[in-house]
């Protein structure tokens, strides 16, 4: 039984959601993993309005994760060719480890099979360990690293992962 419902994000009102909640859950999240400055940084670069904005126009999708009418997360992919790349998945702290995740996962997967992709890939912090764990209960194999600088002397320091799927639904 579905305990949460995805819109996609198509207007101002719903990018402003999805900033509002970056800000929350990624302070709150990578503060311990990769500095608040490193953090703030991001947010400013890769979550504001206009970025997301930006990001829609380049083919990303997010979609809002709701609960009783609270948003309580959101997802970002982007589908290429026969891959569905994972941007984005996050949950509020008070929403986690209740089956959203999982309920999320099986949502990105359906829509990677409607979109007839055969696989797909996220890139995850290499300190961030819990999603990690969470990556590889739900199937996920780590298939390589990716050090990105992102500007400001920042990196990205990940394990690229990878999830090959059935095409039925």
């Amino acid at each position: 039984m579905q305990t949460i419902k995805f819109s996609k994000v198509f207007n101002a009102n719903m990018i402003e959601k999805v900033h509002k909640l970056a800000q929350e859950i990624w302070t709150e999240y990578y503060g311990p993993i990769i500095g608040k400055e490193q953090v703030s940084y991001m947010l400013r670069n890769f979550q504001s309005e206009n970025c997301i904005s930006q990001q829609i126009k380049k083919d990303f999708i997010y979609f809002l994760i709701e609960r009783y009418n609270e948003y309580i997360g959101y997802i970002c992919v982007q589908i290429k060719e026969e891959t569905l790349f994972l941007s984005k998945i996050y949950l509020q702290l008070k929403h986690r480890n209740q089956g959203y995740g999982r309920e999320s996962m099986a949502f990105i997967e359906k829509l990677a099979r409607e979109n007839n992709c055969s696989k797909i890939i996220l890139n995850v912090n290499k300190k961030n360990t819990a999603s990690i764990k969470a990556y590889e209960k739900y199937g996920f194999n780590n298939i390589g690293s990716i050090v990105k600088d992102i500007g400001n002397g920042f990196i990205m320091d990940d394990h690229k992962m990878e999830k090959i799927i059935s095409a039925k639904l």
